[in-house]
């Protein structure tokens, strides 16, 4: 749900916005309320996090972020997205010091895990500016069709079946699970 205010809101105000029980992103200045994901949300989430959270850190090759983490992908107006999961590779990390709020740009790796509400016009939206702001690689993970769609770019994709095993590529090098594996099977 959109919430238009007479001037945009920016990233400062977002931060400091009091919790009111409700996530938001912040999409050219307008405020975007994000409603509670289900349980197979949660879960398929969990599925893919949880083991490149384990590998990322074995591997010392950066930072996985978990949902409602925010990543400024642009200012005036100012878009904030927080993905389902992310990743940033030790060396961004590194250069980036200390941050304060949202992490300036985008992950080397955003994961969107389709909700019963999206369309495929809002999660093909949302990887365009992944892209667009610097991430090297999407994952859309779509429970309902048992698939992930690996993005390089918007027209560079690849879906995956429950056959088949998602892996890391060069962005998270050695990275790999069976695609059942995500979904339960």
């Amino acid at each position: 749900m959109s919430l238009t205010t007479a001037n945009p809101v920016t990233a400062d105000q977002l931060l400091a916005m009091p919790d009111d029980g409700f996530r938001y992103e912040l999409v050219k200045g307008e405020l975007i309320r994000m409603s509670p994901t289900g349980h197979e949300h949660g879960i398929v989430a969990m599925e893919i996090a949880g083991p490149l959270h384990a590998y990322v850190k074995k591997k010392r090759l950066g930072r996985v972020y978990a949902a409602e983490t925010g990543f400024l992908l642009s200012k005036d107006p100012d878009t904030v997205r927080a993905p389902d999961a992310a990743f940033v590779k030790r060396e961004r990390i590194r250069r980036a010091g200390p941050v304060k709020g949202y992490w300036i740009g985008a992950p080397n790796l955003a994961i969107e895990v389709e909700s019963p509400g999206d369309t495929a016009a809002e999660l093909y939206g949302k990887v365009v500016e992944w892209l667009a702001a610097g991430a090297l690689m999407v994952w859309v993970v779509s429970p309902k069709q048992r698939t992930v769609s690996v993005y390089r770019s918007p027209t560079d994709v690849s879906i995956l079946t429950d056959k088949d095993t998602l892996d890391g590529a060069d962005v998270v090098p050695g990275f790999q699970i069976s695609v059942g594996e995500i979904f339960g099977a």
